[in-house]
C-alpha cells in the first residue's frame, strides 16, 4: 500500500519560540587556526512551525542546531528560548530548558544505548525529570511506543533487535518523552532507506499537527525539506546564504548557491530531466578554516564581481520576509 501523505497546515502562530542573533561557533583546530563552523547566523522560529536548514556537507548546519540545543556553548551572538538567552541559565534554568528541547540525532545505530531496553531509554528522561513513576511511567512508555507506530512488546527488547527505521522511531520517542516544545531533527532519514522516509516524515507532520510541536529540520533532501517546512533556510560554509518561505525559495530562489542546488533536485521523468537547465558549480569549496574576507561562494559563482571578494554580503530583507546575503540582489 502507497504510504499515505499527510498535508502539512501553515504555521498559524507568528510568535518567537527561537531567536538566534549573530551566532558564531569556532574551533581551535591548531596553532592559530580557527575553523568558523557557524559564522554570524541570525533567524527566528515561530511557534507551531518548521524552519528548514540545507546546505551542502560540512556546512555547519549539524552544528548550528546542536548550538542552538546548547550542546555547543556559542563562540558569541545570542541565542533566545521564548526571550530568554540560554548561555545565562541556572543550572535548574538549564534543566527547565532540557524539559522543553529535545534532539533527535541523525544516526538511529549510534544514537540508542545498546545496553539499555527501549523501555529505559525512553524512561530515561522521565526518571531525570521526575515526571512520571510507577505504573503510571510504564504506561507512559506504552502510549509513546504505540504513538510512534511501535507497540508495547518493543519496550522490553534491546535497539539491535530493531531496524533503521524502527530505531529512528525510538528516537522520536524519546524526544517526545517529556512532552517538549521544541526538537532539532538532526537529518533524522538521512540514514535510512528510501521507503522509510516518507514514514518517519509524516510521523513528524503527523505528530507536529497533534501536539503543536515546533521544528528546527535539518537534513540533506531538499524535497523532503519542501515537503514538511513553513520556511527554508540555506547555509554555505558557516553562513546564512537565503531564508524564506517554502513557496517562495522554492519557486524563485535569489542567492546563485540556493539556485545552484534546487537545480541538483532528482526530477523522475526522463523528457524533464533531458530539458532541465542543471548549473554545475565549478572551482573547488574554501576552506573554513580562517576565511578570507568577501562572500565564500565567490570561487564558485558565475555571476561574480570584484567586491565579492572584498567585501562581506550583509544578511538583508530584499522582500517581504525573503533575505539573501547576496551584493548582485
Amino acid at each position: 500500500m502507497a504510504e499515505q501523505k499527510i498535508v502539512k497546515p501553515k504555521a498559524q502562530e507568528k510568535e518567537v519560540l527561537i531567536k538566534v542573533k549573530n551566532l558564531k561557533k569556532y574551533f581551535v583546530v591548531g596553532k592559530n587556526a580557527v575553523l568558523k563552523a557557524v559564522d554570524d547566523v541570525s533567524f527566528d522560529i515561530y511557534k507551531g512551525e518548521t524552519l528548514g536548514l540545507v546546505g551542502e556537507s560540512g556546512c555547519g548546519k549539524t552544528t548550528c542546531g546542536r548550538t542552538v540545543m546548547g550542546l555547543y556553548g556559542a563562540t558569541d551572538g545570542e541565542i533566545l528560548f521564548d526571550g530568554h538567552d540560554i548561555s545565562k541559565f541556572n543550572k535548574k534554568e538549564k534543566k527547565d530548558f532540557t524539559r522543553r528541547a529535545q534532539i533527535i540525532f541523525q544516526d538511529p545505530y549510534a544514537s540508542l544505548n545498546p545496553r539499555m531496553t527501549v523501555g529505559d531509554i525512553i524512561g530515561e528522561g522521565i526518571d531525570v525529570h521526575g515526571l512520571y513513576s510507577g505504573q503510571e511511567r510504564t504506561n507512559k512508555i506504552f502510549e509513546l511506543l504505540k504513538l510512534v507506530g511501535l507497540n508495547k512488546e518493543h519496550a522490553s527488547r534491546f535497539p539491535h533487535e530493531f531496524s533503521g527505521g524502527q530505531r529512528q522511531r525510538i528516537g522520536i520517542a524519546r524526544a517526545l518523552a517529556i512532552e517538549p516544545d521544541f526538537i532539532v531533527c538532526d537529518e533524522p532519514i538521512s540514514a535510512l532507506d528510501v521507503s522509510i522516509q516518507a514514514q518517519v516524515v509524516n510521523l513528524l507532520i503527523k505528530l507536529q499537527n497533534e501536539l503543536g510541536l515546533t521544528y528546527l529540520f535539518i537534513a540533506h533532501d531538499l524535497s523532503m525539506v519542501k515537503h514538511i517546512s513553513d520556511r527554508v533556510g540555506v547555509m554555505y560554509l558557516g553562513s546564512m546564504v537565503e531564508l524564506a518561505s517554502s513557496h517562495d525559495l522554492y519557486d524563485k530562489p535569489l542567492h546563485p548557491y540556493t539556485q545552484a542546488l534546487l537545480s541538483a533536485i532528482p526530477i523522475p521523468d526522463p523528457e524533464a530531466v533531458r530539458s532541465k537547465n542543471r548549473i554545475q558549480l565549478e572551482g573547488e569549496v574554501p576552506s573554513p578554516i580562517n576565511p578570507k574576507p568577501g562572500c565564500r561562494f565567490a570561487g564558485r559563482c558565475r555571476y561574480a564581481k570584484p567586491i565579492c571578494s572584498e567585501k562581506t554580503p550583509k544578511f538583508k530583507e530584499v522582500e517581504p520576509l525573503h533575505f539573501v546575503a547576496c551584493h548582485l540582489v
